[in-house]
């Protein structure tokens, strides 16, 4: 789902981001050339062979430094209920422990009283981080939209500007994504569309080392295990998604 939306929101943007190119290109009116359709700039000549480029659009989203501050502040924002979310996984492990330590010891009633209580506690835990999951995911595709729109007339003008008639978005591998193999260091123009992105947006460098968005709120797996620090995914393709948590049944 979250994947359709945001092949939906860039195809919206980048045709908002032509359709917007297109009305400022076109002459003004009652000249004599008032009758001609408005076109897009291109050094693209007729007959010449199609120049296509390709964008990581999540990089170009979350690796910029706009991306990347809006993710930080999120993740702090979910810090509180990573904490919580890890307190009840372990209350739960603790439970499943002395069911299993404890367990042949116990009459029927105690027995199923407890694992009746682990069952409720399961459900609960498991409903809470399907919630902080989704909550955590629509957060942050409004944060993908809102830069999205501003850096969709960019692409459109650097790709005009520099003669390419086809931009095609690689964020996701094959089979997900058409795109089987391309010559990244030929076609891809990700890194120049961030670059000149910070420079529009003004907004500088986070103080963290960190180059990718922040991980979502993951409770610890193992019972005492402590909380795991948030780990900055690898910067060729940040996930849209959180990832989810794997607490042992």
């Amino acid at each position: 789902m979250t994947s359709k939306f945001m092949r939906f929101a860039v195809t919206a943007a980048i045709l908002s981001a032509m359709t917007a190119l297109a009305q400022t290109s076109a002459p003004a009116s009652g000249s004599a050339a008032a009758s001609t359709p408005a076109t897009t700039t291109s050094s693209a000549t007729p007959g010449s062979a199609l120049k296509v480029g390709t964008i990581n659009i999540q990089d170009a989203i979350f690796l910029s430094n706009e991306g990347r501050k809006e993710m930080e502040t999120l993740q702090k924002k979910f810090d509180p209920k990573q904490a919580e979310l890890k307190s009840a996984n372990d209350e739960l492990e603790a439970l499943k422990k002395q069911l299993s330590t404890q367990g042949p010891s116990l009459n029927d009633d105690a027995r199923a009283t407890l694992q009746k209580q682990i069952e409720g506690k399961q459900k609960t835990f498991d409903r809470n981080v399907q919630d902080a999951q989704e909550d955590f995911g629509n957060q942050q595709q409004e944060i993908a939209t809102k830069i999205l729109s501003k850096m969709a007339p960019l692409i459109v003008k650097y790709s005009t500007e520099n003669g390419f008639g086809l931009i095609v978005d690689t964020s996701k591998p094959w089979p997900q994504s058409p795109v089987l193999w391309w010559n990244q260091d030929a076609v891809d123009i990700t890194k120049p569309v961030i670059e000149q992105y910070n420079i529009q947006s003004g907004v500088p460098a986070p103080a963290s080392t960190g180059t990718g968005k922040p991980a979502a709120p993951k409770p610890a797996t193992g019972a005492g295990a402590t909380a795991p620090k948030p780990a900055a995914p690898k910067t060729t393709t940040p996930s849209t998604t959180p990832p989810a948590p794997t607490p042992q049944k």
